[in-house]
């Protein structure tokens, strides 16, 4: 049987073993971390397991929902109408349907008309491909003007993106306005998903199946090479020891790959190296009331250095503890990794936040502050600039044997797990 290495043990690489074990392959995965999941791993808040970093799921993400079936898990898929909001210059305004643009008072009736018109048109695009050698930015002032983008998008991208903002791909955003934008149970009410114990329930039951299905996980395990003999993949070291295989699956951040496999050829290299992605800091807070009763609270407001928060009690209330009176609260600080910011420490970043929630609600204080936690991650977000995907080398390499993959290999989509469930099983179709 065919041997068969994944590195990584987030949902793309747990999708892709699983499809190759369905597959008849040997497979065995390996993860640096402790727990699988990646991004979507959940940890111990204090008695709460929940996910260091959030997610959520919308209508259309079918290769979730495919792979849900096939665990029997689509009955822990919960639907639940949601509110976006908008917090600008000081005031928390309604957002996410025509009414709420309607009455928004800060952009010109064309302006509302010209964003409607082009968030519309956008959700009903079926590709990116006419967009995809525009930037973000000419884009959507080419729609919008740039009143409106000045007043709407130039804080949240420039709080996320920093000084790649001029240079986003404009496909790739689009691609965000449609996932979210088509997620709605009708043209009034958008609608998101969440399972019933969080990603775990996803993640505890694809290990199960894969290791029903004779697949192996180790964890703890740092891969310091991936083997290679006359341009043929013969292996990978892990912890000190070399280990033989057929085929090596790398789906770790894209910028490790130069280190790891030094015999790929220099213009490959130079390709992964010329990568750009972003870092996050998120904090979870337990709060004892409500920041706001938005899912998804956009911001533009003097003194306030983050592009948005996210209450992901008001898509899954009371996450793993129904009879709990705690309201989480997700507070991500994205930006570059070489940012002096980022070097800040824990108590810095809650000290900052705490000051944000008590502008957006005056109503809170210290006292309804239960828990703070901070989680870091150096490889969040790939920065996808304008015709992105012909920057990235083809997933499988010119060594026989071995295909390498990360986030970066959605585009135009953004990242959630039904993109990284569907990237595993085309990785695996690949072998």
């Amino acid at each position: 049987m065919t041997k068969t290495a994944v590195i990584g043990a987030g949902p793309m690489g747990l999708a892709c073993a699983y499809q190759l074990l369905k597959d008849g392959y040997d497979v065995d995965i390996y993860e640096a971390d402790d727990r699988i999941g990646g991004m979507s791993a959940h940890f111990d808040f204090n008695g709460l397991s929940i996910e260091r970093f959030y997610h959520f799921i919308c209508k259309e993400d079918f290769a979730l929902f495919e792979l849900l079936d096939e665990l029997n898990l689509t009955n822990q898929l919960v639907w639940r109408n949601t509110l976006m909001g908008y917090f600008f210059q000081g005031e928390l305004y309604k957002w996410g349907n025509p009414i709420a643009l309607l009455t928004f008072p800060k952009l010109s009736l064309i302006n509302r008309f010209r964003y409607g018109l082009h968030m519309f048109l956008s959700s009903r695009m079926k590709n990116g491909d006419k967009i995809d050698s525009e930037d973000a930015v000419t884009w959507i002032k080419r729609w919008q003007g740039n009143a409106t983008y000045n007043t709407m998008w130039s804080k949240l991208f420039e709080l996320k993106f920093y000084h790649f903002t001029s240079n986003l791909s404009a496909s790739w955003i689009w691609a965000r306005i449609r996932r979210v934008g088509r997620s709605r149970k009708n043209l009034m009410q958008e609608q998101m998903g969440y399972l019933n114990g969080g990603s775990n329930t996803l993640l505890s039951a694809i290990q199960k199946a894969i290791e029903g299905k004779g697949g192996k996980i180790f964890l703890n395990a740092k891969i310091e090479s991936v083997e290679c003999n006359n341009n043929i993949v013969s292996g990978l070291t892990a912890n000190g020891q070399k280990l033989k295989y057929d085929n090596v699956i790398t789906t770790i951040p894209l910028p490790f790959i130069p280190k790891l496999i030094p015999e790929l050829p220099k213009g490959v290299l130079n390709s992964y190296s010329k990568l750009n992605n972003i870092g996050v800091v998120c904090l979870i807070f337990k709060l004892k009331q409500k920041v706001s009763n938005n899912f998804w609270l956009n911001i533009n407001s003097e003194g306030i250095k983050i592009p948005g928060i996210i209450e992901y009690s008001n898509l899954y209330p009371n996450p793993g503890q129904q009879d709990s009176p705690e309201h989480i609260v997700y507070i991500p600080f994205y930006m570059p990794q070489d940012n002096l910011k980022y070097k800040n420490t824990d108590e810095q970043f809650i000290a900052e936040s705490k000051q944000y929630l008590f502008l957006i609600n005056k109503a809170l204080t210290n006292d309804d502050i239960i828990d703070v936690t901070v989680s870091r991650y150096s490889f969040a977000q790939p920065i996808c600039e304008p015709s992105f995907k012909n920057t990235l080398p083809p997933i499988k390499s010119v060594i026989t044997g071995l295909f390498i993959a990360d986030t970066s290999h959605y585009y135009p989509e953004d990242r959630s797990i039904t993109e990284s469930v569907a990237l595993g099983r085309e990785i695996a179709s690949l072998l």
